[in-house]
């Protein structure tokens, strides 16, 4: 059983809020920032950091309007996300890192790297691509649905989200990303830290973009990681075809598939497999 390294908590305030990321640090390793899916937090990836590390010292921050990071009233565009990441690459002193990001923060690191190419020498994308599946905002909406719910404790919140149907095998790790999902309401009960007026704000920056550009225009070598698996509605919430699609359009990139779908692919035998491909491509 892979344990979770120890690690530190930080919070910087930069561009006028407050940041928080996770450190698991290591001396002299090279270092690894991993950006979290629309909806989720620094520790979706506890279950990857524990396989990854220590080859790796990992950075896993919120995104603005989600977790313990501040939620502003507006801000919510993908250039305003990127400012953010660039201000904890440069508090931490870094020249340049390994930047990966698992759906939302896939799209994230797409745009981080055609923007500010010098900061990023290689680049892992999880289950994002140059489109998804169609039905996309049908196939989220069961995870768009605990928003802005008040649940009348830890263990119902648990309840509700454990009988998703995409989340078909159960991993420990989960517990993590579940915790630091919600807050303690002073009245009692628990609510998610995201608001869906915030995660809609995000989502509309996504579609405003050209991914196509984008993408083609990254030079850095690329690992796409594809959930191989249905997410809902019997269909895989990035198919096949798009991600490979999606990898020939790059210049340097690979493409690889993995078990679970796109929530599970970052637990239990899909963290392993992911885990391995990251650790092949990165220390090449």
């Amino acid at each position: 059983m892979h344990k979770l390294p120890a690690h530190k908590t930080h919070f910087i305030t930069v561009n006028y809020i407050r940041l928080h990321y996770v450190d698991y640090y290591h001396a002299d390793a090279p270092t690894l920032i991993l950006m979290h899916g629309l909806t989720a937090n620094a520790r979706a990836f506890d279950a990857l950091v524990a396989r990854l590390h220590p080859n790796y010292r990992i950075i896993c921050p919120d995104f603005r309007g989600n977790g313990q990071s501040d939620a502003p009233t507006n801000a919510y565009s993908l250039k305003e996300h990127a400012q953010d990441i660039v201000a904890i690459i440069n508090h931490l002193g870094l020249k340049q890192v390994y930047l990966a990001g698992h759906s939302f923060g896939g799209y994230m690191a797409f745009f981080i790297v055609a923007n500010y190419p010098e900061l990023v020498s290689k680049l892992v994308i999880l289950d994002a691509a140059k489109a998804m599946n169609p039905r996309t905002p049908q196939m989220l909406s069961g995870a768009m649905s605990r928003l802005d719910v008040v649940y009348p404790d830890f263990d119902a919140y648990v309840a509700h989200v454990r009988n998703a149907p995409y989340l078909t095998i159960w991993d420990p790790m989960m517990m993590h990303y579940f915790r630091a999902d919600v807050q303690d309401l002073p009245e009692g009960g628990v609510k998610p830290h995201s608001k869906l007026k915030n995660m809609t704000a995000k989502s509309m920056g996504l579609m405003r973009s050209d991914w196509n550009d984008m993408i083609e225009s990254i030079r850095q070598p690329t690992l796409l990681v594809n959930a191989l698996e249905n997410y809902t509605m019997g269909e895989q919430l990035l198919p096949t075809k798009i991600a490979r699609e999606t990898v020939a359009m790059m210049q340097n990139a690979t493409y690889r598939g993995v078990s679970g779908n796109h929530q599970t692919m970052l637990y239990g035998e899909g963290a392993k497999e992911t885990a391995a491909f990251m650790i092949k491509f990165l220390n090449e």
